[in-house]
C-alpha cells in the first residue's frame, strides 16, 4: 500500500466535490483525505485527495477521475516536488498552572493560541504531517477534549506544469 495525493482542477460547480467522493465510494477507493476551495479564479476550484492503494488501484484513480466531466487537470503531487499542509486545531484542558508550559511547547512548533478559557486552550497549527504528529506526542500528557484537521492541501513546486485558463 502506498499514500498518493491528487491536486485536481475542477469547474466550481455545484455537486462537483459530492462526485468526486461519489466515484471513490463505487468503486471502492479509500479516501484519506480531501480537501476544496475556491482559487484565485472564482470558476474554479482546487480539490486536494490523498488516497492509499496498490499501484493499479492507485493508477486507475487518476484515470477514473480524469473522466469527470467538471475535471480540468489532475496533478500527481510527488514528495519533494511538492508542498503539502495541514491545519489542526486542538483544545485541551489546561489550568493557569498548566498554561506556561503549554505555552512553552506551543512556541517550539510556532503554533498559535487562538482561546484560552479558564480551564482550556485552543491551539492552532499549520506544517507538513510530521510536525502535526510531533506537537500531538508532545501534549501526550494533557487530555485533549477536541480534536479537528484540515486533512492535507498541496501545490507543486515551480511554474512547470501550471495550467493557464482563460
Amino acid at each position: 500500500m502506498r499514500r498518493q495525493v491528487y491536486s485536481l482542477l475542477v469547474d466550481n460547480n455545484p455537486g462537483v466535490l459530492s462526485r468526486i467522493a461519489g466515484l471513490f465510494s463505487r468503486r471502492g477507493y479509500s479516501i484519506d483525505s480531501i480537501t476544496a476551495g475556491m482559487t484565485a479564479d472564482p470558476r474554479f476550484t482546487r480539490i486536494t485527495v490523498v488516497a492509499s492503494g496498490d499501484e493499479l488501484i492507485l493508477s486507475q484513480i487518476e484515470k477514473q477521475v480524469r473522466k469527470l466531466e467538471d475535471v480540468i487537470e489532475i496533478k500527481v503531487l510527488k514528495d519533494g516536488e511538492s508542498v503539502y499542509r495541514e491545519l489542526i486545531m486542538v483544545k485541551i484542558r489546561a489550568n493557569a498552572a498548566q498554561r506556561p508550559e503549554v505555552i512553552s511547547i506551543a512556541d517550539i512548533f510556532r503554533a498559535k493560541i487562538v482561546d484560552v478559557e479558564k480551564e482550556s486552550m485552543i491551539i492552532e497549527l499549520t506544517g507538513n504531517q510530521s510536525k502535526l504528529e510531533a506537537f500531538l506526542n508532545l501534549l501526550d500528557g494533557y487530555e485533549i477534549l477536541e480534536l479537528a484537521r484540515t486533512g492535507i492541501t498541496g501545490l507543486a513546486r515551480g511554474i512547470e506544469g501550471v495550467t493557464f485558463i482563460d
